[in-house]
């Protein structure tokens, strides 16, 4: 038996299901076991096509992609009339968006492909992955340019500044480094340890912004290649099929994207995250803490974790003394750990604003800044002082996330620790009102070893992935303004992927049949059958 592992009960299966059976309860729509044999037999189509999807978004990188006022691309003759020709422009900003859709498919179409994840599913899955992220491992950064702040951090700490005290705009010629100079007087959000990695970058490069940023993408691919080892793992513990949740949490372009060709440190964070938790799942208690808390060390948010992760070393049946002492030594081990940490440098415990003090304001598309806006537009239409409700919405949102976290600290099955954890982390990200396209990435490894359900909540997942793909492909466009443009680059790349989901929602045979054609639900099935029996029954009469 598993600390917290679902061996037990799992959302998606009965008390001692076998992998088998939890798998089956998790198939594709369109996967059907009488044609899984001639549809493994083709994987390999959607794993070229996504090959194909990257190799585009790499070449439409070079033209629309983040490249730092710095570095010495930008006087090469191929990027000069990617970047400024009116042709060069839109032809980089159609490859980029129709590239990235055709991943999307390809993702999708791998799901099906794979029909009942028996076999070698999980060695095509990791092929998948590994196929889709080499060209986005050379592209120029797209959809953020976070990469090269971390450069300029890396260079305070060198210099012997704090980054938790002042942001980059403390530099000499800090411009040049590429970071986007809304932030560049903000303080930085990551821990101790991402400061050592980002100054150890910078030492070796001397903050030369392209070799820095294929740094910062090898050190994001430590964090891809533990999750690509350990979600198979963790998802096993709980009776759930490990190729269906790494397709799920790694193979997804979203993923991809933001951790490979963006290079966000946030893959570091997941990947020691779910590492950890798959150590602590296993009894092996100190090593998941020492692993989660470097994750903390990279960026924060993973804090959340700590008091699963004593959950599952209290063990069940433990009285509420143990629970708390547990609880203690977890947090006196992980903060002790990140104090002794903060003495290099001096950076001491700076990292502990990032919590108590997060960034202002909120994002439109976050259920709350989505909320919040229609309510202060009601409240002002009927001369109420909207803005004022629209601030307590808001607020009312982030304290339910933490009443939601106590609730699933105190309460439920031993058994089920991971997917509480899951849950919270979920509660935390969707009812902030900042939410950035990676952030869902933070929680959904968890949820996948856990189970994803065939219905709506991997249709959840699928209107999710592709709303922030069509999202970045057009908000993060690097184009000069004295370029000019037949269509505003934003709005071609827009339309582009507008039109390309409408295929994949309508048109295409294949994917259409995820959200359109998606078959019932077995309680669908049988509350169909028992209308149709009475029904019959009423005309027999």
């Amino acid at each position: 038996m598993t600390a917290g592992g679902s061996h037990l009960s799992t959302s998606e299966s009965s008390p001692g299901p076998s992998k088998k059976t939890a798998a089956a309860a998790v198939l594709p729509n369109s996967a059907a076991p009488d044609s899984a044999p001639p549809a493994k037999r083709r994987v390999y189509i959607a794993t070229w096509q996504g090959f194909l999807g990257a190799l585009m978004m790499f070449v439409g990188s070079i033209g629309t992609g983040w490249i730092a006022n710095g570095s010495p691309m930008i006087r090469q003759p191929v990027v000069i009339a990617l970047r400024t020709e009116g042709w060069g422009v839109t032809l980089s900003t159609v490859l980029l968006t129709v590239g990235a859709m055709l991943l999307m498919r390809s993702w999708l179409r791998l799901g099906q492909r794979l029909g009942d994840w028996s076999g070698p599913s999980l060695r095509s899955v990791v092929i998948a992955i590994s196929a889709w992220s080499l060209p986005l491992l050379l592209a120029v950064p797209i959809f953020s340019r976070d990469v090269y702040a971390y450069t300029g951090q890396g260079r305070l700490v060198m210099e012997g500044q704090n980054p938790y005290n002042v942001g980059i705009s403390t530099l000499n010629n800090w411009f040049s480094l590429g970071a986007d100079p809304a932030w560049a007087e903000a303080r930085t959000p990551y821990g101790p340890y991402f400061l050592w990695l980002a100054r150890g970058v910078v030492g070796l490069t001397g903050a030369q912004p392209d070799v820095s940023v294929l740094l910062f993408r090898l050190l994001a691919g430590v964090g891809v290649v533990l999750c690509v080892i350990y979600v198979p793992k963790l998802a096993e513990l709980h009776g759930i099929n490990g190729a269906r949740a790494l397709w799920i949490a790694v193979a997804n372009p979203l993923f991809l994207i933001s951790f490979v060709a963006s290079a966000h440190n946030d893959a570091l964070v997941v990947g020691l995250a779910v590492a950890g938790v798959y150590f602590a799942a296993t009894k092996r208690y100190l090593m998941g803490i020492l692993l989660v808390t470097a994750s903390i060390g990279i960026k924060p948010i993973t804090v959340l974790l700590l008091p699963f992760i004593g959950v599952m070393w209290a063990g069940p049946g433990a009285s509420w003394t143990r629970k708390f002492l547990i609880w203690g030594a977890t947090a006196g081990i992980s903060f002790g750990v990140l104090a002794v940490s903060g003495l290099p440098y001096n950076l001491g415990m700076g990292w502990v604003w990032a919590i108590m003090d997060p960034t202002p304001g909120y994002t439109g598309y976050s259920p709350s800044g989505f909320l919040g806006q229609q309510v202060e537009f009601l409240g002002n239409v009927l001369g109420l002082p909207g803005g004022t409700f629209a601030d307590l919405l808001r607020t009312g949102m982030k304290w339910t996330a933490i009443a939601l976290v106590l609730l699933l600290m105190f309460r439920g099955d031993y058994s089920r620790a991971v997917r509480r954890m899951a849950l919270a982390f979920t509660a935390v990200v969707m009812l902030s009102p900042i939410i950035q396209p990676w952030y869902i990435l933070w929680f959904l490894p968890f949820l996948a070893v856990t189970g994803i359900r065939n219905d709506w909540q991997i249709r959840s997942l699928y209107v999710g992935v592709t709303f922030f793909v069509v999202f970045g492909a057009q908000d993060q466009l690097s184009v000069w303004s004295f370029v000019e443009l037949p269509i505003d680059a934003s709005s071609l790349a827009f339309v582009t992927a507008l039109l390309f989901t409408f295929y994949l929602l309508f048109l295409d045979v294949h994917t259409r049949k995820l959200l359109i054609e998606a078959k019932p639900s077995d309680s669908a099935r049988r509350a169909l059958h028992w209308v149709r029996a009475q029904w019959r029954g009423i005309r027999a009469r």
